[in-house]
Order: C-alpha cells, then sequence, then structure tokens
C-alpha cells in the first residue's frame, strides 16, 4: 500500500470528469487499498479517486468513529434522493482547512458497483449521504467550495494558492540547504 498525493484545490485536474471504471482486478483492489491508506491518514472520511489524479468512477467512505467500515463505490448512481434537504458543514482533503455549510438530500439510495464488480444498492441518511454526495460531485469535476458564494470561493482560492506558494517555497529552502 501507498499513500497517493491528493490534489488541492483549486487544481485544474479536480474539474476533470471521471470515466466509468470498465474492469475489475488487482489494479483496483491496489487503488482501493492505496485510497483507503490515504484518506485514512489524512485524517478524512471520503476520498474520490479523482483527488489523487486517477479520473476514474471510484469513492470510498468510512463514517465510522473505529474506521473499519470502509465502503467503496464504483460507478455510483444516486437513484434517488429524498425532498427533504440538510445543511451539514464539509470539509475536504483537497482544501484542507476550509469548513462551510452546503446543502444536500437528506436522504439518498445509491447503485453501484463493489470492488469486484458486483452490483449492488445503498441507502444512507446523516453523514454517509453527505460523504456518497460530496465524493460524487468530485467524480463530475465538482469540489463542494463550487456551492458557496462566489466572494467566499475567490477568498477560498486566494488562500489556497497562497499556502501552496509557502509549501513550494519551503521546499525549495529545503532543498537549496541540502546543496550547501
Amino acid at each position: 500500500m501507498a499513500i497517493l498525493n491528493i490534489l488541492r484545490y483549486p487544481d485544474a485536474r479536480l474539474h476533470k470528469v471521471a470515466k466509468p471504471v470498465t474492469e475489475f482486478g488487482e489494479r483496483i483492489n491496489k487503488l482501493v487499498a492505496d485510497m483507503a491508506e490515504t484518506m485514512y491518514d489524512a485524517p478524512g472520511v471520503g476520498l474520490a479517486a479523482s483527488q489523487v489524479d486517477v479520473h476514474e468512477q471510484l469513492i470510498i467512505v468510512d463514517t465510522s468513529e473505529t474506521k473499519d467500515e470502509l465502503r467503496v463505490f464504483i460507478n455510483p448512481t444516486i437513484v434517488w434522493a429524498s425532498a427533504e434537504k440538510q445543511v451539514y458543514d464539509e470539509g475536504c482533503l483537497s482544501v484542507p482547512g476550509i469548513y462551510d455549510g452546503v446543502e444536500r438530500p437528506a436522504q439518498i439510495k445509491v447503485s453501484a458497483l463493489d470492488a469486484s464488480g458486483k452490483p449492488f444498492e445503498f441507502s444512507a441518511d446523516g453523514l454517509m449521504a453527505v460523504c456518497i454526495q460530496h465524493e460524487m460531485d468530485h467524480l463530475m469535476g465538482k469540489v463542494f467550495v463550487e456551492y458557496l458564494s462566489p466572494l467566499k470561493r475567490n477568498r477560498i482560492k486566494a488562500k489556497m494558492l497562497k499556502e501552496e506558494r509557502g509549501i513550494e517555497r519551503e521546499a525549495a529552502l529545503r532543498a537549496a540547504g541540502r546543496r550547501h
């Protein structure tokens, strides 16, 4: 297993639409394992393959306290969503440190494939429903900050770019220090 690099907003690759998974086997199993290790290490409760620059329709979610209830959804589709909405403060591993309220359907039913390609349906509410919808947005090239006002989104984008420049500057200084 390996910890994968998580793309950070506003990286343009986060806006690529993911393609359906058509082949199952060792590659998908390794991707799921690597994504799980990455998500738990971050730490997070969900991760889409798009966030690790693999643009295939695969998401993982684990909202359990014990972090031992990993759920894998391949080629997920929401087949039913409640009219009732709820607002949750969402965060994202691609937008670290930022949380804001997003309104989504309170309950959903998802049709998907498991890691071996077997179809299943899954009903969710609460945090699980929020996470599934949030991760499915990534597969469509959408990041949760796009639900926020343009003003908030621009402030978040500026903050993320400033942090990225700081990270790059630190790396350059470390690299320069090693050469002397």
